[in-house]
């Protein structure tokens, strides 16, 4: 006969609602008695009815999870962040991939808001706050991830992007580049405007301007496409320093520029990415990057989704400082 929950507080020594705590709410309960009653499910084998306690309760013990781009090692690390917070807490976590379309955009969230999940975390392509504002009336919290809230309506864990844009572009002009290009897009990507915003900043205040050349995505692809492009642009005017906007499309540009025209990265061009991802140090020419803290934006995005579902209900605005990571492709 299987073990029923009241087994399970018997064996432990505790409440049933003790219990009921460790299973729906254990960061309500202290880490001594989270042990006590978990280690007597494992002793008594207790399977719990998801489905008939989801009934019950009108939510899951699921959080939601949408990226912008699951291809882009940045949000799997950001994943990670989450992941591992939230089975801490109990919970499991259910991610959608946009991919830039706010069509699957959309349609995640509906998706989730039908699962009744406990809360949604969500790097947004469109506008979304309409719809969070939505989730929110019928008690499903929301917190932004790689974006800050227009409205202040959500709590957001974000980057200053505009600081980073700077910081790669100071370090290209102190190592004493001159022609500055930014490789990235779409622009309407609020995360790459402000990166490029930071770039025009600190060239507006040496009387320079950058060459923007926009992708489609920021995929390794279209960095192949524009460092090809580059590549064919006479000497005397091609760029010696690039700024990417993210390190899939620094990478694409060192294939294009070094394996197949032979520029030389970085006596001819000086390339650095944005976000630091694992594959940056290991690529042909170990590459520069503006780093983001991913996985903590991913824990502390979890946090911020608990703490507003024990009643704070103040929106709090949590930015990080990108940093500087130097290495030989400038």
């Amino acid at each position: 006969m299987a073990s029923s929950i009241k087994d399970v507080a018997l064996r432990a020594g505790v409440a049933l609602g003790t219990v009921s705590n460790v299973l729906n709410y254990p960061e309500r309960v202290s880490k001594s008695t989270f042990e006590k009653v978990t280690r007597a499910i494992q002793e008594l084998d207790y399977v719990r009815n998801d489905a008939a306690r989801q009934l019950r309760a009108g939510q899951s013990r699921a959080i939601g999870l949408i990226v912008l781009d699951a291809i882009n090692p940045f949000f799997a690390d950001i994943a990670r962040g989450v992941e591992e917070t939230a089975l801490g807490f109990g919970y499991s976590v259910l991610m959608g991939n946009s991919a830039g379309d706010t069509t699957r955009e959309d349609r995640y969230i509906e998706l989730f808001e039908e699962q009744r999940v406990k809360g949604l975390l969500i790097s947004p392509f469109g506008n979304v706050e309409d719809k969070l504002l939505r989730l929110k009336k019928s008690g499903i919290d929301s917190v932004l991830v790689d974006r800050v809230s227009e409205n202040n309506d959500f709590s957001s864990v974000s980057v200053d992007d505009a600081a980073g844009g700077a910081m790669a572009t100071k370090h290209l002009m102190d190592t004493g580049r001159s022609k500055i290009a930014f490789v990235g897009g779409p622009l309407i990507i609020p995360q790459v405007s402000d990166r490029l915003k930071g770039a025009n900043r600190v060239l507006k205040s040496m009387s320079k301007r950058v060459v923007v050349f926009e992708t489609s995505s920021l995929s390794v692809l279209e960095g192949r496409r524009v460092g090809t492009e580059i590549a064919n642009v006479p000497k005397s005017q091609r760029p010696d320093g690039i700024f990417a906007a993210n390190d899939l499309v620094a990478l694409g540009l060192l294939q294009a520029l070094v394996v197949t025209a032979g520029i030389k990265v970085p006596q001819d061009v000086s390339i650095i990415g944005y976000d630091d991802i694992g594959y940056s140090s290991s690529a042909i020419v170990p590459l520069t990057s503006i780093s983001q803290p991913s996985e903590i934006m991913g824990s502390t995005a979890i946090n911020l989704l608990l703490q507003s579902g024990r009643g704070s209900v103040e929106a709090q605005q949590v930015v990080f400082q990108p940093t500087l990571v130097k290495r030989q492709s400038t």
